[in-house]
């Protein structure tokens, strides 16, 4: 059955694309889609890919699958190759039952990109399974713990660094997504070293390829 719109129940979809450019590209076309859409109720955040897994990425936000999906199919008519993606919902996460209302509207429906954080990496992530080290197995409080204790490492870098996590069990490979927001490059490097070395990530994290970039406007993106 055919649908318009495809919208979720509560916060919104989140779709990370990385792309090489093709022979022939449009990019006056792919200016006026990612304005088009900027004008709409969705967000597209555009980023400068370093290194040879992409040349540039999109980050687009909306609470309706079908137009993240119909963004997709128009970038790539207008020249460009997607090579990589990932596929995720904003969430709350249920160690942080009780948040203000103000946070949970944040975490639901963040205003992205921040001002003034142009360095930007994206990875996605899942918890260990493995016989002795199975996340799944811990008790809730003991798992509260842990991301009580992650979360305060993430806290020390408040006004360098914006996390956006995202979930994904169910829509992709792994369990959630990490976009990262920061003022200087080396502080994505600090802040994962940082937090590594706690115990739920130390013991229990699982991490993918890693995309990291300049947050630009797509004009400049595509110069």
């Amino acid at each position: 059955m055919h649908s318009d719109s495809l919208r979720t129940s509560e916060g919104l979809g989140v779709l990370h694309l990385f792309c090489h450019f093709g022979v022939e590209v449009n990019k006056a076309k792919i200016i006026e889609i990612v304005d088009k859409a900027n004008a709409s109720k969705m967000q597209v955040v555009t980023v400068s890919i370093l290194g040879h897994k992409a040349d540039l990425g999109f980050m687009v936000l909306s609470n309706d699958w079908m137009l993240l999906r119909k963004f997709q199919t128009d970038i790539a008519e207008a020249g460009l190759n997607v090579t990589d993606s990932y596929v995720s919902l904003t969430e709350i996460s249920e160690y942080a039952a009780g948040v203000p209302e103000e946070m949970r509207q944040a975490r639901l429906y963040p205003e992205l990109p921040p001002e003034g954080k142009p360095a930007w990496c994206f990875y996605p992530m899942s918890k260990r399974r493995n016989p002795q080290q199975n996340w799944f197995t811990l008790d809730f409080e003991k798992r509260k713990e842990l991301m009580y204790e992650h979360g305060a490492s993430g806290r020390k870098f408040a006004g360098r660094v914006l996390q956006v996590i995202t979930g994904s069990s169910g829509v992709d490979d792994y369990e959630w997504g990490v976009t990262l927001f920061c003022v200087h490059p080396d502080d994505l490097k600090e802040v994962v070293y940082t937090m590594r070395f706690d115990e739920a990530s130390a013991e229990y994290a699982e991490f993918g390829p890693f995309y990291s970039g300049i947050v630009v406007n797509v004009n400049n993106l595509l110069s």
